[in-house]
């Protein structure tokens, strides 16, 4: 085992939390180094382009389809789901259902780019609404990193369309780029629904299709300059190109953005000062290594690899003045785990959240056009905040532009039902395929989760991957205030194909494909949105948490914890803006500490 330089902060992981943190060490002149536990085959655009090829070529095209692992740094995979033999050791009684990308970049290579700012009351869900918890912040203390974040991300909205539920901005404020427009299936809906009211137990709603704001290049405002795809000079450095400085409204965005118009972690680490970063890939961090005196770290081990085939490594160590775990909200809480002393009294990995999700898919009266634009571009925010939260989730939708891709597998799925089914072929296919195609309405209904004790990450012995890590070992269940908020918002999602005059076929057998749970006697098939948070919450105190208000480990004084794994609650906003944001703000706060000799 040999041992490397010191830096003043070494960060695991190569994500959009380690990455944005990074970039702000790197300006303010401390000395940084990056473990990335993933392959360095994202960073220029021929290496890029090979894995939109793979994506391309394959069959199957999930989450993780373009970024296989490397042997030595596992992930899971929605294929592997339902045969128990994937990375996650599923426990139950729920099936986990959600991915992440162990790769450079990290999971802003495959989602979609949604920046939705949590609700101010999402951050005192127990003093409103008397569940869950609250956050030892509020909405107005993250606002001016929330500002930051949306600039150094590149997120496109009109704040203007962003000011509901109580979301306040900076006076003079708005987004980066102006909002992505709405696609025709957008705007048609839009038409047919957003004077209608639905009742919501004693509540009464009104419903509003809007854009979301989205990490996509759109035209900029000001002197904002989009960053497109990455490519590498003669001179090894990164810089942007010319391709994805606007988004060109492919259908991919989830896994893979075919121009990179959206953003990733990568473009972060572009704009680095290169002279105090240092970037390790294929670097797997298994041992956060403890001073016995004072609960300090005192270095990270790690396995380094020369051959993502292989199972041959090195061990290597990394030592620093500030260790930041920047993983993964189930990586951290492993690794955390597998260093032997635990931080917020036996809290670590507990309370895992997701949004558990379903679709809603119907045929539209007419054409709408479908499989045209972004994935997605806008949904419906109404049902975001309210006072039956403290009987129920709350939900969003999102709104499809893809047909029933996702919920069904189509166009291949209609292609085989029409042909093996319905025996049509010649004129009769072309025209039943052009008909019903283009009349396909999807939308993802994303319910709340709250954080639950029981809910959890552990590891086991007896379960290691074959650099001999430990795996995950997943304990999940969906609770019955999120059943409930999944059956209002079904009946929503069927209130509103009725009033546009969708013919609601979300009953299909095709559902099937997504994992099941028995609620009041019937049967509710959900899917995974991607969304981890929880696994080592911050709060005001060791009795109930893991990290403070900055992230900064309660039991180690050297050691934070980044990203949605810090959420004390996570409302139904997809979590990367908030990570971000409360990235940044504990860059902030460390470069501060170091600064003044702390």
């Amino acid at each position: 085992m040999s041992e490397a330089a010191e830096f003043d902060v070494v960060i695991v992981g190569a994500g959009v939390a380690g990455a944005l943190a990074a970039g702000q060490f790197a300006k303010s002149g401390l000395k940084v180094l990056v473990l990335e536990a993933g392959p360095d085959t994202t960073r220029d655009l021929a290496s890029y382009n090979a894995h939109l090829e793979t994506f391309y070529t394959a069959s199957s095209k999930g989450a993780e389809t373009p970024w296989p692992p490397a042997e030595g740094a596992p992930q899971p995979d929605g294929a592997d789901l339902f045969k128990q033999e994937g990375y996650f050791v599923q426990r139950g009684p729920h099936l986990y259902g959600s991915t992440y990308t162990r790769t450079f970049g990290g999971s802003t290579l495959h989602w979609l780019g949604v920046s939705l700012r949590m609700l101010p009351e999402d951050f005192e869900l127990r003093a409103r609404h008397g569940v869950g918890r609250d956050w030892p912040i509020g909405y107005a203390a993250l606002a001016p990193w929330y500002d930051r974040a949306e600039h150094a991300i590149g997120v496109s909205a009109d704040v203007e369309e962003q000011r509901y539920h109580g979301l306040t901005f900076t006076a003079g404020y708005d987004y980066p780029m102006r909002r992505i427009p709405p696609s025709y299936s957008d705007r048609v809906l839009g038409a047919a629904v957003n004077s209608l009211e639905v009742d919501l137990g004693e509540e009464r709603v009104a419903v509003r299709v809007r854009s979301y704001p989205a990490a996509r290049n759109s035209i900029p405002r000001g002197d904002y300059q989009p960053i497109g795809a990455l490519d590498i000079g003669s001179d090894g450095q990164e810089r942007s190109t010319y391709i994805g400085e606007r988004c060109e409204g492919n259908t991919a965005c989830t896994p893979i953005c075919p121009v990179q118009a959206k953003y990733n972690a990568n473009k972060t680490f572009a704009r680095a000062d290169r002279r105090h970063l240092t970037l390790r890939s294929q670097a797997v961090a298994s041992q956060i290594l403890f001073d016995g005196v004072t609960g300090a770290v005192s270095g990270i081990s790690y396995k380094r690899y020369d051959d993502p085939r292989s199972t041959s490594f090195n061990e290597e160590v990394a030592t620093g003045r500030v260790y930041i775990l920047a993983a993964h909200a189930v990586e951290n809480a492993k690794l955390l785990l597998a260093s032997g002393p635990q931080s917020g009294e036996g809290q670590v990995g507990r309370g895992l959240m997701d949004h558990p999700a379903l679709y809603a898919w119907g045929l539209a009266p007419f054409n709408v056009g479908a499989f045209r634009g972004p994935q997605s571009s806008s949904g419906i925010e109404d049902f975001r905040a309210g006072g039956f939260r403290a009987r129920h989730a709350a939900f969003r939708f999102d709104i499809g532009n893809d047909g029933w891709r996702a919920a069904t597998g189509a166009p291949d799925a209609t292609v085989i039902d029409a042909v093996t089914n319905q025996k049509l072929f010649g004129r009769q296919l072309r025209t039943q395929l052009a008909d019903q195609l283009s009349r396909q309405v999807r939308m993802s209904l994303a319910v709340e989760q709250l954080p639950d004790p029981d809910n959890r990450v552990t590891i086991d012995p007896a379960y290691r991957d074959k650099f001999g890590n430990p795996r995950p070992v997943i304990d999940y269940r969906i609770a019955d205030y999120t059943f409930e908020g999944m059956a209002a918002a079904r009946k929503v999602a069927a209130r509103i194909f009725r009033q546009a005059g969708i013919k609601d076929c979300s009953r299909s057998t095709a559902e099937l494909r997504f994992p099941t749970a028995i609620y009041d006697g019937e049967e509710v098939h959900y899917h995974g949105m991607g969304h981890f948070a929880g696994t080592h919450a911050m709060g005001s105190d060791r009795s109930n948490s893991v990290v403070d208000e900055f992230q900064r480990s309660w039991d180690h004084p050297n050691l934070f914890l980044l990203g949605s794994g810090s959420f004390a609650t996570m409302g139904t906003s997809n979590p990367t803006l908030t990570l971000a944001a409360l990235a940044l703000r504990t860059a902030d706060h460390i470069i501060a500490k170091l600064h003044d000799g702390g």
